[in-house]
């Protein structure tokens, strides 16, 4: 397996040479897509609290939307307005600052918002906008189960929140019930964990543990389930204690993880929805090319990743996505639906429209702000 992907990084590292001359753009360019693509959002939804209707009917505090206001938050560092803030505050207040099945929820996806919530709080210290989250999650602690991450996904919706809660109340009973977690889904979930340190990459869950095989014989990883790592490692680490005792093996698998995703770009800078096998449903998807890129910015920024090696991709991956992806109007194109593995949500084309529309355009404007800081 090894001397496939390194043939395959070979055979990237060529046809790609080109992606060296490229550059980001300015930075005025970046707010402008990132301002043109957030703006598109809050002119259809202009009413934050409003009811999410796919297949059925759900809250808009579920994890879909708060992805974006993940994004939404991030974007605000960079270009502070008050109508972000107040969109941010008006879904809060239409949840009551609540979570998707009550203070008695463990399911990660319903803590997500959390993340939202307590940036909010840090802004004006209003009791109820974490108070719910709070008493959620230290129901989670005292349950003294640790397998409720049995996704991956889990892992990004979850983790932050721990970090949050251990900073804001100076307690590590946070950060040490996130390790117990994160370490659960790493080692023990599925036959030996959700986490490959051959490829140093994951599986969604337990149902893609092998012998599961992707049509190449490959085993099957993810692009957006990989993506949601890097991801919570990115937001975990931004605000964890460097002296934190798991921080290493934190830094660790990112660095791991970094490494195996360069390798396998695809030449025009995106990834494919299937890592391993570019031929399985192997189209433009940019869900999982955002994460990605967010990671590598914030690492290069944070001088954690070699600039030689990941300013390229990155860039290369920003220019692709604002040149495929993006509409006139600030639609984007290339957003692979809800799901768990590469076959949901096709077919991903530039007109398609997924499920739902605003976790993709979080992870965009993610990406975009960690692009934005690292431009000089």
């Amino acid at each position: 397996m090894r001397s496939k992907i390194f043939l395959a990084y070979i055979a990237i590292m060529v046809a790609g040479s080109s992606a060296f001359a490229q550059k980001l753009p300015s930075k005025k360019n970046i707010l402008q897509t990132l301002r043109l693509t957030n703006q598109y959002f809050m002119n259809k939804w202009p009413d934050p609290g409003k009811s999410i209707i796919t297949n059925k009917e759900r809250p808009s505090n579920i994890w879909t939307r708060a992805v974006y206001y993940e994004g939404l938050l991030a974007l605000n560092t960079i270009d502070p307005q008050k109508k972000y803030y107040d969109y941010a505050v008006d879904w809060g207040e239409k949840h009551k600052w609540g979570l998707n099945g009550g203070t008695a929820t463990k399911n990660a996806d319903n803590h997500c918002c959390g993340q939202t919530y307590i940036d909010l709080y840090l802004i004006d210290k209003k009791e109820e906008r974490i108070k719910d989250i709070k008493t959620s999650i230290d129901n989670v602690i005292a349950s003294g189960k640790n397998d409720d991450w049995s996704w991956i996904d889990a892992i990004q919706m979850g983790m932050p929140v721990f970090t949050k809660l251990g900073n804001l109340y100076n307690d590590t009973k946070y950060f040490e019930k996130m390790y117990e977690m994160y370490s659960y889904t790493k080692n023990n979930h599925g036959d030996k964990g959700l986490y490959n340190r051959e490829d140093h990459l994951w599986w969604r869950d337990k149902d893609f543990d092998p012998p599961y095989k992707e049509p190449n014989g490959e085993d099957c990883y993810w692009s957006r389930g990989n993506g949601w790592v890097v991801m919570a490692l990115v937001r975990a680490m931004e605000e964890l204690p460097k002296s934190d005792p798991h921080y290493a093996e934190y830094l660790q698998d990112f660095k791991d993880m970094c490494t195996a995703l360069v390798k396998i770009q695809r030449p025009d800078g995106l990834w494919t929805a299937s890592l391993h096998d570019p031929n399985h449903y192997g189209g433009k998807e940019i869900t999982g090319t955002a994460c990605f890129t967010y990671g590598f910015a914030w690492g290069v920024r944070k001088g954690i990743l070699d600039k030689k090696i990941y300013q390229p991709s990155l860039t290369k991956a920003w220019n692709a996505m604002v040149k495929d992806a993006v509409h006139k109007n600030g639609f984007l194109g290339y957003v692979q639906g809800t799901g768990k593995e590469p076959k949901d949500g096709q077919p991903v084309t530039y007109t398609s429209t997924p499920d739902f529309e605003d976790y993709g355009l979080g992870c965009f404007l993610l990406a975009g702000t960690e692009v934005y800081k690292l431009r000089k």
